[in-house]
């Protein structure tokens, strides 16, 4: 087995034990992501990535309106194995 074929198998069991976990991956490009790994196939990791609609952080005097937090909302991403420096878990609090 060569380097890069070594370098997929690693990636994919790194991957597959932290199923539905909360984890942060390195790409490498540089550019980090965090979310929950939903699944892994033979060439992608995909990660539900939280988003919150509206999350503009903006500023509302006196608390805004209500008392009550929006819902977590979550998107589907895919990223190449042989694309993934690092992965490390993360705390997730519900």
């Amino acid at each position: 087995m060569n380097n890069v074929n070594q370098h997929l198998a690693h990636n994919k069991s790194v991957c597959e034990k932290h199923l539905n976990r909360y984890v942060v991956i390195q790409t490498s490009d540089g550019q980090y992501h965090d979310g929950i790994v939903e699944s892994v196939d033979g060439e992608n990791v995909y990660l539900a990535i939280p988003y919150c609609p509206g999350d503009e952080r903006a500023f509302f005097p006196f608390g805004g309106f209500g008392g009550f937090f929006p819902r977590r909302r979550f998107f589907r991403r895919g990223f190449p194995l042989g694309g993934l420096v690092a992965l490390s878990l993360l705390p997730f609090f519900i």
